[in-house]
């Protein structure tokens, strides 16, 4: 089959290398010619996704996967089309931002063959593949149903497990009609032997993918908001976690510093512009973008105020182990930090100097010292479950989003400990220590 994979992103990458390998003859189409050069060349620039490093050239050599910045020509051939442009939303007004989504299928309309299946599978509010998309597709008198077919199935992936998941997690679609659902559900069936739900229409299956976001957001904002009640009575949520959720029912998630990535921090935003009365919603997105600030509070208590402190961001990504940094709860606190005064510096072991700079922050040393009066432990990744406090200079505080230190180890050398829902230890002497 001939496979068009529109957007050589986070997804679009690995996805198209996915269907290659699989036997497909596959195009993958992109805006940014160094994508596409890379691509052609067999290089992957997305260094987080087992084997894609090493499958990509392969591919690229026997043919069955090339790359192009024309996407009226990229789609001329495709029995299947795949549209993976990421929809991002206004940073003021979190209203979904069209204008990548919008020229990628004016470009398919111009060039895809009769008979071609156009599948949708960026997340995107409810309403968008039939209202705004298929009216561009059937311009010049095309029908879908008859002369091309249209569905939604939202990508259901993480980064750094894309094709795990492609083979682990139930497929979801919905047709623009009928036939065109079946045929999606087929493909994906076919390709990925994993149980599909053929939904009643392309709004249904788009409502889903809003649905299992917003069920996430909500959940981590009740974490947040147990968390925090915890650590205003001295106990610690992480031992609670466990102990709760031994009860079947209980679904506790984990608590932090907020939430980041392109899809939880954004998905909601797109049922809210759409929905009267999501009050639920509306409030853990405010409550979970509201960590960062807690933290800082928490932080300017702690030394006395923030003005000319130094403090240090540890863990710039948004998740450990992949380098990306969309939406990272640590921007915002670093915004935060600068508003009421505080030097902000910046370390990761994924992220060069230059990129830490690039963001706004003074780099840290690439073992992580910087003379900073307080620092933060965004994720719980492995690298910083070593992490000494003593390597860094005037060390005062220390505030563990991730539960990933030992709090009795940090207040033994000389520094405060504080957590999110966990009771803070103060700084223990050297004498206190040593007892």
């Amino acid at each position: 089959m001939n496979i068009s994979v529109i957007a050589l992103g986070k997804m679009g990458l690995p996805v198209a290398a996915i269907w290659a390998a699989k036997g497909h003859q596959v195009t993958g189409c992109d805006i940014n010619p160094h994508l596409v050069a890379l691509t052609n060349q067999g290089i992957s620039h997305i260094t987080h996704e087992p084997g894609l490093a090493e499958r990509l050239p392969e591919l690229v050599r026997a043919g069955r996967l090339r790359a192009t910045t024309d996407t009226a020509t990229g789609v001329a051939d495709a029995d299947l089309i795949i549209v993976l442009v990421p929809l991002d939303v206004d940073p003021v007004d979190h209203r979904p931002d069209f204008h990548g989504m919008d020229a990628a299928f004016s470009a398919i309309a111009t060039g895809m063959k009769p008979g071609a299946l156009v599948v949708l599978e960026t997340t995107v509010p409810v309403g968008t593949t039939r209202g705004r998309f298929l009216p561009v597709l059937e311009a010049g008198g095309r029908r879908v149903g008859v002369d091309f077919y249209m569905a939604f199935s939202p990508e259901r992936l993480q980064s750094s497990r894309i094709e795990r998941d492609l083979h682990t997690y139930p497929r979801v679609v919905g047709g623009i009609e009928p036939h065109s659902g079946e045929m999606a559900a087929t493909f994906y069936g076919e390709n990925f032997d994993v149980p599909v739900f053929n939904l009643a229409s392309a709004e249904a299956a788009e409502f889903c993918k809003l649905a299992e976001s917003v069920y996430r957001d909500v959940n981590i904002a009740l974490a947040n908001e147990l968390a925090l009640y915890a650590g205003a009575h001295g106990i610690d949520f992480q031992q609670i976690i466990p102990a709760a959720n031994s009860q079947p029912q209980s679904h506790l998630h984990k608590p932090g510093l907020g939430v980041g990535g392109h899809c939880i921090p954004v998905y909601p935003y797109f049922m809210l512009h759409d929905a009267e009365g999501a009050a639920l919603t509306a409030q853990a997105r405010a409550t979970n973008d509201g960590m960062q600030r807690a933290g800082v509070d928490r932080i300017e208590e702690s030394l006395g105020g923030l003005q000319d402190a130094r403090v240090l961001l540890c863990g710039v990504t948004y998740r450990p182990g992949v380098k990306e940094v969309s939406h990272s709860p640590m921007l915002d606190m670093a915004r935060e930090l600068r508003t009421r005064g505080a030097v902000v510096g910046g370390h990761d072991p994924l992220l060069t100097t230059e990129e830490i700079a690039a963001l706004g922050m003074i780099p840290a040393a690439p073992d992580g010292s910087w003379p900073a009066d307080a620092a933060v432990i965004h994720t719980n990744d492995p690298y910083y479950r070593t992490f000494d406090p003593r390597a860094i200079p005037g060390l005062r505080v220390v505030l563990d989003g991730g539960a990933a230190l030992d709090p009795a180890l940090v207040a033994d050398a000389g520094a405060t400990y504080l957590g999110i829902g966990r009771p803070a230890v103060p700084a223990r002497t050297t004498q206190e220590a040593t007892r």
